[in-house]
């Protein structure tokens, strides 16, 4: 092999502006990840990921391939698992006392349609954010499309009544394992109707008539997703936001809320 030239390191050399940075890394890389699933154990999904450390006033820049190289040695593991581990690597890398992570990708779910029990595949969006400094902070986030029928469009109106997708988004933090699958339930049981990709018209009656009988604002989808997360012990914080994208009104309807649970 021939001889490497020994070239300078410019990313190390010192920077007189005193300015330390929060974060500097890599973002937008595409890269394949392995997820835990509880049906199947495990699903490869194509994650969007950023990665970060700080940067120390000292220095001019990170070396930015690092970053790169330790998801080369974790592609082929579950994330779930992994990821204190993965920014534990990274600030070993990057010598740096902090790391943090985005992971974002769809995972997708087989649902059967309510009556004529057609399979199809859903597609949820969900994300993964993690740091790593003193310990890990780990933040599992799934997006949940629903239907929410309105309650005071049913009730002023001589037939029928406006209904929506919404948009439910909850972000927890846990002591133990909990699912995706597990938020998806949890969030369409919560609502109007949840989704599906495809519905006979049996199924449709049965979504539209459900919708129907189980009217909701979006004050109502938070605080009974809120209700159900309080009685999982394993659940330690949680944010909720519930998005809905009116049919009638020039406007979308909003609801959240974030809580540290009492242990």
């Amino acid at each position: 092999m021939p001889q490497r030239e020994k070239l300078p390191d410019i990313q190390s050399l010192p920077d007189n502006r005193n300015i330390p940075l929060d974060r500097v890394g890599v973002k937008g890389l595409h890269w394949p990840v392995t997820i835990l699933d509880r049906e199947h154990g495990r699903q490869t999904v194509v994650a969007t990921v950023n990665l970060y450390v700080n940067l120390p006033h000292n220095f001019r820049g990170t070396h930015m391939s690092r970053f790169v190289e330790v998801l080369n040695e974790y592609h082929e593991l579950e994330w779930n698992e992994r990821i204190g581990e993965i920014l534990g690597r990274i600030r070993e890398s990057l010598d740096a006392d902090e790391a943090h992570m985005e992971v974002e990708f769809d995972y997708f779910i087989e649902k059967k349609a309510p009556v004529t029990g057609s399979a199809s595949l859903m597609a949820y969006t969900c994300r993964f954010t993690a740091s790593h400094r003193n310990g890990e902070d780990f933040v599992l986030c799934v997006t949940v499309p629903v239907i929410t029928l309105c309650p005071c469009s049913k009730e002023i109106s001589s037939f029928g009544a406006h209904n929506q997708r919404c948009m439910v988004t909850v972000r927890i933090r846990y002591t133990e394992m909990v699912w995706i699958e597990e938020l998806v339930d949890l969030i369409e049981a919560s609502s109007s109707g949840g989704l599906y990709s495809i519905l006979k018209r049996p199924d449709e009656k049965y979504v539209t008539e459900r919708a129907y009988n189980t009217p909701m604002f979006v004050e109502d989808v938070v605080r009974e997703v809120a209700g159900k997360l309080d009685a999982m012990d394993r659940v330690v914080w949680y944010a909720i936001e519930a998005d809905s994208q009116e049919s009638i009104h020039n406007h979308n309807a909003y609801a959240c809320l974030e809580r540290q649970k009492i242990r």
